[in-house]
């Protein structure tokens, strides 16, 4: 991906590193070092440093990815496609990934279905439940609202019994993008963005804790961050959290999704429901010329509990479904390391 600095803080500022996934040299193992960038230098001035390596690690449609890690496989889940509302895959290496089916087959009477208007699911496990918040559109409202369904297997099929969504804020136009982070007590935490721009209202990154079942929010929801800077144009989405070297870590999404201008942000946290401050002016993934657009980010980790993303992006310059494009999904190691 492309290079772009973050401006260099004060002592103890904490930076973001993205190195890209080693497809070509097999399976992930315990012993497995991730090698460096041919005619790259040991160190790097750069606060952030990107290593390239071969991406997409599945090259058909697979938008807004989220993967979730059981003991030794990984499970990856996405926007609708075709038929499928939950499209799955399934790797035990994170270089071979293979279609395990649709993990929600069926919607909530609630739902609309066919509309092709289900996206960006979130997987968790949660009192011996596996938990998914997934987006669709509310029949009573017609807004895109978060749901809630449960299944015994991380490949579903997960069933949403509610007679309405989880959380809709039809007052801010909708609810979108759950994602789940837990507390250093490890206490679930459900972000999420409202839906401003489909009806030009405020758009935010909001914060709630979750019942440790999943079943309910508790207390009130805490803005995370709003639109302003330049480069995320209309809005900003797609919310993920994690907590490395005593910092609360967040990424985001910003700008149009189907175009090259998408991109991740990067902010930092007091706790999952902030404050939190971005840091820099420009994305810390944006287009470059192999992939455009890249966003709908979540981190996982592997099973040494080094952090990665998963994401999607175009692959350049076929950008757009309508010029025959896809959002395939490609994964990179996030490496946070402390300035001085």
């Amino acid at each position: 991906m492309q290079r772009l600095p973050l401006p260099r803080q004060a002592t103890g500022a904490l930076t973001l590193a993205l190195m890209l996934l080693a497809c070509e040299s097999g399976p992930i193992t315990s012993s497995a070092a991730l090698p460096a960038s041919p005619g790259a230098p040991e160190s790097s001035a750069e606060p952030v440093r990107f290593s390239r390596y071969p991406n997409p690690v599945y090259p058909g449609d697979f938008a807004d990815p989220f993967v979730l890690r059981l003991d030794s496989v990984f499970y990856a889940y996405a926007t609708n496609r075709g038929s499928s509302n939950v499209p799955t895959l399934r790797s035990l290496d994170l270089v071979s990934w293979l279609p395990v089916g649709d993990a929600m087959p069926r919607l909530p009477d609630w739902a609309a279905s066919g509309r092709s208007l289900t996206w960006a699911p979130a997987v968790v496990e949660l009192d011996g439940r596996f938990v998914l918040f997934y987006t669709a559109r509310d029949r009573k409202s017609d807004r895109q609202c978060i749901g809630r369904a449960e299944s015994a297997s991380p490949s579903g099929p997960f069933v949403d019994g509610r007679s309405s969504p989880f959380v809709c804020q039809t007052d801010l136009g909708g609810s979108i993008d759950a994602s789940v982070v837990r507390d250093s007590a490890g206490e679930p935490y459900l972000l999420w963005k409202n839906d401003g721009n489909c009806c030009a209202k405020p758009v935010t990154l909001w914060s709630q804790r979750l019942s440790r079942d999943g079943t309910a929010l508790l207390g009130e929801p805490a803005a995370l961050l709003n639109r302003d800077l330049l480069w995320e144009g209309p809005l900003i989405e797609a919310p993920t959290m994690w907590r490395e070297a005593g910092s609360w870590h967040l990424l985001y999404s910003a700008n149009m999704w189907n175009t090259e201008r998408y991109g991740v942000g990067y902010a930092v946290c007091e706790s999952p429901v902030g404050p939190c401050r971005k840091i820099g002016q420009k994305p810390v993934l944006a287009s470059d010329g192999e992939t455009a657009g890249p966003g709908g980010a979540e981190v996982f980790s592997d099973r040494e509990g080094r952090t990665w993303v998963a994401y999607h992006g175009w692959s350049a310059p076929v950008v757009g479904y309508s010029r025959g494009g896809v959002r395939s999904l490609r994964i990179d190691r996030v490496d946070v390391s402390e300035v001085f």
